[in-house]
This record gives C-alpha cells, structure tokens and sequence, in this order.
C-alpha cells in the first residue's frame, strides 16, 4: 500500500528514534485488516501540537491513516515484562497495539502514536488483538477528563470502529471492535527495564536508559551523574503523578510495572474509576479481590514499583544512590498532593500549618460524611461569595451536608480566608472554578454514554461530554 502524501498524518516528520536503538527492544509486525472503518472521536485539541490545522484534517485522513493502516508498513510491537498483582510475568509485551511512529511537536519534544486494538502480535497469547468499542470510549474519556483535572496523561488521538463482534468475559457478548490512536511522550515502560534484567542484559539497559536521558530527560544528559540524576528525577515525576491521581480522586485501577510510564505519564485505562466519595478501599477493578489496587494504596504501590524497578539499574548505581532517591518520594507526595488539593479548595499558596490543618479536616469530613467527592469540591466553586470572609456559617449554607464536623471545617476555612489579602481573595473564586470541573467522570455517567451508543448507535451524548470535558 502506498501512503497518501495529501494525507497530513502521512507528512509528518517521524523519526524513528526507537527504532535506531534495534530489534533487542521490539518485534516488527503488520497491522490486521479490518471491515469496516467509521470514525468515531478526533482530538482536534491535539492537532496544533502536530502543527496540523483542524480545518485542514479531513475525516477521511484519519481513516486512512489509522484505520485502513494494513500493509503501510512494519510497525513495532515492543517487548516488556512487568510484575502484575506482585508476581513476576515474563510472557508480556504489546498484545494488541504497537508504536505506529514518532513525532516531534511544535513544543520540540517527541511524542509517540500507539495503537490499542491493531491486531495480534507475538505477544497476544492467544488473544485476539482486538479493543473493544466500550473499552476504547472508555479511555478517550478518561484521558480528557484527567486532561481537565490537571493530570499528566497521554490522551487519545482517534478512535476508529472496525465492524468485527468480539467476545469478552466482562462485557455482553459479541461487542463492537474499534482501534485507537493512543498520543503520549513514551510507551517505554517499567517492565521495559525489567525484561533486560530478566535476560541479564545489562549492555541493553544502559543502551535503552542511555536513549530515555537523550530523549525525555535531556537537561542531564551531559552529568557525570546522570544515571542518578535520572532515578531522581524520576522518583519526582511519579510521586507528582500519583499525588495527582489521588487529587483528582481517580483510581486508575491496574497498576503493573508494565503500566508505569518511563517517564511519569498516566496511561492504559482499562477498569479505572473515579472515587464517588472518599474511600481509601475504594477499588476500580473487579478483579483485584485483595484491593492491591485500590484508591488509597495508589501511593504506596507507585513507590513500590519505583523499589523493583531499582533491580535493573543496580549495574549502573550504588543501592545507596537508588535507595537515597527513593527515600524521598513520600516527602515529593505530600508536597505534591498538598499543592493539589489547596487549588481544589482554592487557594495557591497558604501557610504550612494552615495548609496542614485545612487538609487533614478536608479528608476528616469528607471521609466522615461520604458527601460525594467531586459535588463538594464543585460546590465550593459554585457558592463561593464574599459573604464567606465576613460569617463562617454562610460557607456552603446552600449546601446538604451529611452528618460530619463541618462547623470546625468551616472555622478553618474562614481563618485562611482571614489572612488573605483583597487581591489573593479575589483569585479564589478563580482558583475553584480551574481546578474543579462541573463534569466528574463517575461510572454512571459513563454507562449512561455507552447505553446511548449500544442500544441506539446516538453518539451526541458521548460528543456533548467530550466537549464539556475539552471546555472544563
């Protein structure tokens, strides 16, 4: 097949920097041949970063280049282990997707395309290669959502439905088949690493971490210690990314080495959920019996991984420079959360103790009144007045709230409202309004979009929340 030169995704300046390093790291495979192919979601919000105008993006073009993408060319399936629910898998790798390129973006970093769906591969193990519709809507949503909340996540180009029934175990059966374009900084995973130190490749991990710094870290590349450096970094980003996770009570559901993202992004949405209330135990997949996954022991298990993963890097660094990195991340977590969750009640800057004090009785009632998690953040934004600065008991007086200690909350709050100066009073309102979308993403909502599209084929629904989610 030859590709479309009118087609702008065919223009793009792709560069294979992956590929370079050779196949230690990935197998060459083709894409499967589909039925049909309808387009079903377009991110035009992630065009200008491609330097494409939406205007000048036909339908037509995203069919082409990522749904009729059989036979264009070899595509790489990328090898990864992981340790999934805490046991060791060696027989993973991409299943049901594969990097489709690498692009550089207005803002000069590279970014990758990833399918999810394309076909079988090497490591299907005996699966079909296929997404479900359901599944891929699932995670366009999820992304756009995080997106709002100020999470940093990949986010999805297209979604293409292919016309084929699947049979699934968790979904009623035959079910719609699609593909997706998944966009984010990189698809090199933990278990990426963990595969090398599996096949007592050390040669092939400093070859790998060596491109990772030269690509998604390059302020130290040129450090005599950049290996450290990197493991630090490192160690941040995730403890960014999971305070984030937790702020925006988002429990991402299935967090397996070979889900954990090389370079702190939040990717692969399977049976995520947003938290209803506030509950540590709460749990998104169904299949996680033990809760190991579960809302609140997101933080622990991300520091986890970041402990297994030291297991590669050991013929590179000292255990006192990987453990010295790793004792920091509970001190990057709190300072992270902390700062996301105060713009959540909005403020941007308060003092330590005032800060300390707001939170810890912010979670108190939250997790004393189950009031719903996402309605009393939004709540905040919507009732804020001045009234606020001058009487404690007008704080959310318009508001049900369930049995819990809120009259010692709302002296809190008020005291900080106090000490504010007439300019940082004024950003408050503003503040809420950022950090607190009126959409939260909660399964009924979901199910109600995915009732629309099963019984009806109506996707205004699901392209109404798209935009509400895209507007916050």
């Amino acid at each position: 097949m030859t590709e479309n030169q009118n087609n702008p995704f065919f223009t793009l300046n792709y560069e294979p920097a992956l590929e370079h390093l050779g196949n230690d790291y990935y197998d060459q495979v083709f894409a499967a041949e589909f039925p049909q192919h309808i387009l079903r979601f377009r991110n035009n919000k992630l065009l200008p970063l491609l330097g494409l105008s939406p205007a000048t993006v036909e339908d037509c073009h995203f069919i082409e280049a990522f749904g009729k993408f059989k036979g264009i060319r070899p595509f790489l399936a990328l090898r990864y282990h992981g340790y999934q629910f805490g046991e060791y898998n060696p027989f993973l790798g991409d299943g049901r997707g594969f990097l489709y390129g690498q692009v550089r973006g207005i803002d000069n970093h590279l970014y990758d395309f990833g399918t999810k769906g394309s076909g079988q591969t090497p490591y299907s193990r005996g699966g079909d290669g296929r997404l479900t519709l359901k599944g891929g809507v699932r995670e366009v949503l999820a992304a756009e959502a995080l997106q709002g909340l100020g999470v940093k996540t990949s986010r999805c180009l297209s979604l293409v439905e292919t016309g084929e029934g699947l049979w699934r175990g968790d979904e009623p059966s035959p079910t719609r088949s699609s593909v997706m374009i998944r966009m984010s900084h990189s698809h090199i995973r933990f278990g990426t690493f963990e595969r090398l130190y599996y096949l007592k490749r050390s040669d092939l991990i400093q070859k790998l971490l060596d491109h990772v710094i030269h690509i998604y870290y390059p302020e130290i590349e040129d450090s005599q210690q950049k290996y450290h450096q990197f493991y630090q970094q490192l160690v941040k980003r995730v403890a960014q990314l999971v305070a984030q996770w937790m702020g925006a009570g988002f429990c991402h559901g299935v967090l397996n080495t070979d889900n954990m993202s090389i370079t702190g992004e939040s990717f692969d949405y399977g049976p995520y959920s947003f938290i209803p209330t506030y509950d540590p135990k709460f749990t998104a997949a169904y299949f996680d019996y033990g809760g190991r996954y579960s809302y609140g022991n997101q933080p622990f298990i991300c520091r986890l991984n970041l402990e297994m993963l030291q297991l590669p890097f050991m013929t590179l660094l000292s255990p006192f420079q990987l453990e010295s990195s790793l004792d920091k991340f509970e001190d990057y977590y709190q300072s992270y959360y902390c700062r996301f969750m105060l713009k959540k009640l909005g403020f941007e800057q308060i003092s330590g103790f005032d800060a300390d004090d707001l939170l810890k009785k912010t979670l108190q009632v939250l997790q004393e009144s189950q009031i719903g998690y996402h309605y009393f953040f939004r709540q905040l934004a919507e009732q804020f007045n001045e009234g606020w600065y001058q009487d404690s008991s007008l704080i959310l007086e318009n508001s049900e709230l369930p049995p819990a200690d809120w009259k010692t909350w709302r002296e809190i709050y008020h005291t900080i409202l106090q000490k504010l100066s007439q300019e940082e009073r004024e950003e408050v309102k503003t503040t809420l309004y950022n950090y607190n979308p009126k959409i939260a993403l909660l399964r009924p909502l979901i199910e109600s979009i995915w009732e629309a599209i099963s019984v009806e084929n109506n996707w205004q629904p699901f392209n109404n929340l798209v935009q509400q989610l895209q507007e916050k």
